[in-house]
């Protein structure tokens, strides 16, 4: 009989029974009883009052028997911490066992039992099994090293048991080495400043011997691990890339797509006129090939991996059209995908049979791929000039067929094609017409419109076909109502005669019936262009349009590289970096391809910009938010406006102008008036010239009020843990206020109250110096951007690290706790410029033990912009000097509490290196203020 016996029983009493049958002298009897035990722990029930009858059960040679005592103990460690004490003797003997499966399953089940308590006492033990002759116990102990270090780091690093599994990487069974690797990795990933990888050219030679005998999953920890290791030139590269190609062929598909990944990476470093080169992109295409043989759902994951890889290289997969070609029982998932590729890979050498496919696709029953179908064949024509005409001539075939979601996409992507190859098809706008009452989907109407106004010369009844779209101008949607009133506006422009009262009509409706203010404002400016000066009209509403490019879906290149550095994860299958949906975020790295070496195509980079090159000293074009509104809170714009005050002569314009016959003066009618408000815009043009002129000009002394650096904002305390409430800040330093800028998200069922925040003790005093007001009660799915101010006169105890603060956050559900680390430049207080002599005093005074110093990279700022850009964020600088062709800068900060941190920072021009020195009475801030710096100057 099966073991499904056990699951069958529901008797009451059972505990007690159960009791008397672990404690049976018979060993059969004691199995039974411990195997209904693990059957009722499986199924729900609370079987810990059995503890320490289960656990009595350990001391046996009946392997089977020992693994159920084990899973037991693992169940239930947690609940009864002092019980599993009583296990820990059994451990440490069976850990000297001398059948070496007992000794990997005593150290597997103590990794399990995350129990602070018990993990001192399993260091020894540990510490034998890691040195174990048997292989098989030693790869288990590695395992259980990164179990170990996940409960309590410190006593892992402390034990020195992260240098044993180093030496592990050395190992003489290529299973082991794989689990050390696996170990380290994954230690590694929750500490991504420590360098425990270690990687260079003798251990990376280890690691590819033992790739060939290791089983699949130990490869995948090995390949995934060679990713992650930057060879020090080409020819490295390509020695590491000649002896991961065998891997392409192994049976398992996690194995390829790992190996892909280490190839796709170094292959980076490789100049294309090598042969290798090309031989490597011959030898890639089989093996993704042979992936969409496999089940749908991993042809799925190859498919979205191979869109990455066709985006970075196409040149792999370009003689390979045919496989990508659809299958009639392909699950609609897979269909799609493959015709992404598809398009992808269409050139000219292809483009028949391409179109040929995608025509006969536009016939089939399912209207989400026949959508798309019809979109491709759109995106071909842009794509290949020499076939735009035949595409043109199947979208007109397929609108023919009269089939109503195939005509609504036709146009969509037809819109496209007038914009992509101005003056060649427009022929067609009359067959696009006799379509127009067909059309009841948003885009394809918009689309329909925008051909009606930018061809409206053209169309003999435009102006018809436009107003019969205005009778239910109210029941559009806000893009087919924009995109109408900037079509009537223009057919006004081409025929002003005849369309007066149209254009008078819309912009009635959009200015005073809409309650949409994209749509008003829109409506107000076109009414204050067309009233003021027509020929500007003219100039801005029939500029020239720029011509749209090829691939509007083509992932963003810095991105692409980065998720090719993740190819066969899950962030290649959502094509979106880790960060973006891995809770917290905490050990997510940003990965990125290495740099070409010098033998390889050059490749212009922003290092080799000579340093003081005008892009260091612009601010961005576009300044952050936070800046921005810094800056004009700060900003005095100008001498006052002449006249009434602005928002009077606002109110004017809207009630008394807008609808006040003013287009006369386009058609030169007699009672024109020229609207009182249309002077009050060139007022305000004129005084808030010099002020905008400042905004932008962060250099000019009044921008240095911005503000400091803000971070963008992060998850704090993710929904997962918080019952639904997801909480998302950042801090903000402006004019002498701190602020903690807090975004919560409702994603539960239920209406959220009653919100309260209290803040721990911590190292500055940092507390909350007003309550946290939401008003209205936070629905389900809403979001609520809240900026909660804050001071420094809270209770103060050293924290580990010095910037962490914790947070308890309550409302009508719970409390949440969480915890995060401010930058410490919110610190950095308005008055911490110190004069020179006392500087130099102070300098003198700090002992010399009490310096530090550190390297800031990558950053490509000369001493000007570098001294600007601190300054707007409270740190000084003192003195400027040119030692030996460096400029030096002394500089000084004042944090909340007084403390002074004095600072030289060298800066060799050309050199994007620079070395900071900083004096500080409590050396403990130095570190912190180092990486100040580095947020601000590479942010």
């Amino acid at each position: 009989m099966t073991d499904s016996k056990y699951f069958t029983t529901t008797k009451k009493g059972e505990i007690f029974e159960l009791k008397a049958e672990l404690n049976s002298d018979k060993k059969e009897k004691k199995k039974e009883a411990v195997k209904k035990v693990i059957a009722s722990m499986t199924v729900g029930k609370d079987v810990s009052a059995l503890f320490p009858d289960v656990v009595n059960c350990m001391q046996t040679d009946n392997l089977e028997l020992k693994k159920l005592v084990y899973l037991y103990l693992m169940n239930y460690a947690k609940s009864q911490p002092d019980m599993a004490i009583m296990a820990v003797n059994t451990f440490v003997k069976d850990c000297e066992d001398p059948n070496p499966l007992i000794r990997a399953l005593a150290v597997r089940t103590m990794g399990c039992i995350r129990v602070d308590k018990i993990t001192e006492y399993l260091c020894e033990p540990l510490r034998k099994c890691l040195k174990d002759e048997d292989p098989y116990v030693r790869k288990t102990a590695a395992v259980c090293v990164a179990k170990l270090h996940d409960i309590n780091a410190q006593l892992v690093e402390d034990q020195g048991f992260l240098d044993t599994l180093k030496d592990l990487i050395s190992d003489s069974n290529p299973m082991v080495v794989a689990n050390a690797v696996a170990a380290l990795s994954e230690i590694a990933e929750s500490h991504p400043s420590s360098n425990l990888l270690d990687l260079n050219p003798q251990s990376i030679n280890k690691l590819l011997t033992a790739l060939n005998e290791c089983t699949e999953w130990g490869q995948i920890f090995i390949l995934d691990c060679l990713a992650n290791y930057t060879p020090k030139d080409d020819r490295e590269a390509q020695s590491i890339c000649e002896r991961v190609t065998p891997r392409l062929s192994h049976a398992n598909s996690a194995v390829v797509l790992s190996a892909v990944k280490v190839l796709m990476k170094f292959m980076e470093m490789l100049s294309k006129d090598l042969d290798y080169y090309g031989t490597l992109l011959k030898k890639l295409a089989p093996p993704l090939v042979t992936l969409l043989s496999a089940e749908p759902e991993l042809q799925y994951v190859a498919l979205r991996n191979i869109n990455l890889i066709v985006q970075k290289r196409p040149e792999i997969l370009k003689h390979e059209m045919k496989v990508f070609f659809v299958k009639y029982n392909d699950p609609i998932y897979v269909k799609l995908e493959k015709l992404d590729i598809m398009i992808r890979l269409a050139s000219q050498a292809n483009i028949a049979q391409v179109l040929a496919e995608l025509k006969e696709y536009a016939t089939e029953v399912d209207v989400d791929f026949v959508r798309k179908a019809v979109r491709a064949i759109g995106r071909c024509a842009i794509k290949v000039e020499q076939s735009a005409e035949r595409c043109v001539s199947t979208l007109l075939d397929l609108i023919q067929t009269k089939v109503n979601y195939v005509v609504q996409e036709a146009i969509v992507v037809i819109k496209d094609i007038f914009r992509k190859y101005p003056n060649k098809y427009e022929s067609v706008i009359a067959t696009l017409c006799e379509n127009l009452d067909s059309l009841d989907e948003p885009e394809a109407r918009a689309a329909m419109i925008w051909i009606v106004g930018e061809y409206a010369e053209r169309i003999d009844n435009a102006d018809e076909l436009l107003e019969s779209f205005l009778e239910g101008f109210h029941d559009e949607s806000t893009q087919v109502q924009l995109q109408l009133l900037t079509a009537i506006v223009k057919l006004f422009l081409k025929k002003p005669t005849e369309t007066q009262e149209l254009v008078q009509q819309v912009l009635s409706l959009a200015t005073q019936d809409s309650d949409n203010p994209d749509l008003r404002d829109r409506g107000y400016i076109y009414w204050r262009l067309l009233s003021t000066d027509p020929v500007a009209a003219k100039e801005v509403v029939l500029a020239e349009k720029p011509l749209i490019s090829e691939e509007t879906d083509l992932i963003e290149p810095t991105l692409l590289d980065e998720l090719i550095c993740y190819i066969g994860t899950l962030a290649s299958v959502y094509h979106k970096p880790p960060s973006a949906f891995v809770e917290g975020g905490r050990g997510v790295v940003h990965k990125s391809l290495p740099p070409r070496t010098a033998s390889s195509e050059s490749t212009e980079s922003p290092e080799t910009a000579p340093a003081g090159a005008p892009s260091g000293e612009q601010p961005d074009v576009i300044p952050t938010q936070g800046d921005l509104l810094g800056d004009l809170l700060n900003l005095d714009l100008g001498p006052p406006v002449s006249g009434p005050p602005l928002a009077t002569s606002s109110v004017q314009m809207g009630a008394v102008d807008l609808l006040g016959g003013g287009l006369d003066s386009l058609i030169g009618g007699p009672n024109f008036v020229a609207p009182p408000a249309a002077t009050v815009p060139a007022n305000l043009g004129a005084s808030m010239g010099s002020g905008l002129s400042d905004l932008f000009d962060l250099t000019s002394g009044v921008g240095t009020l911005s503000g400091s650096y803000v971070a963008p904002k992060a998850v704090w305390l993710p929904a997962m843990k918080a019952k639904g409430l997801e909480i998302s800040g950042t801090f903000t330093r402006q004019v002498g206020s701190i602020s903690m800028d807090l975004q919560l998200t409702n994603k539960a069922l239920q209406v959220m109250t009653d919100f309260a925040i209290q803040f721990n003790r911590n190292s500055f005093g940092l507390a909350p110096a007003a309550p946290l007001q939401i008003h209205a009660p936070l629905s389900p799915n809403q979001t609520v951007e809240i900026s909660l101010p804050l001071n420094t006169v809270g209770s103060v105890m050293k924290m580990e690290p010095l910037n962490n603060l914790q947070v308890a956050v309550k409302n009508n559900i719970d409390v949440f706790y969480f915890s995060t680390l401010y930058p410490l430049h919110i610190l950095f207080v308005e008055d911490g410029k110190m004069d020179r002599q006392m500087f130099l005093a102070t300098w003198k005074d700090i002992p010399n033990e009490n310096e530090a110093q550190f390297q800031i990279r990558d950053c490509p700022l000369n001493a000007e912009a570098v001294s600007s850009r601190l300054q707007s964020s409270n740190i000084f600088t003192v003195a400027k000097r040119n030692v030996e062709g460096q400029d030096m800068l002394y500089q000084s900060l004042k944090l909340t509490n007084g403390i002074w941190v004095l600072a030289e920072l060298r800066i060799q021009p050309g050199n994007p290196s620079f070395t900071l020195s900083l004096k500080c009475r409590a050396p403990e801030v130095s570190q912190h203020v180092y990486q100040a710096y580095e947020t601000i100057l590479k942010n």
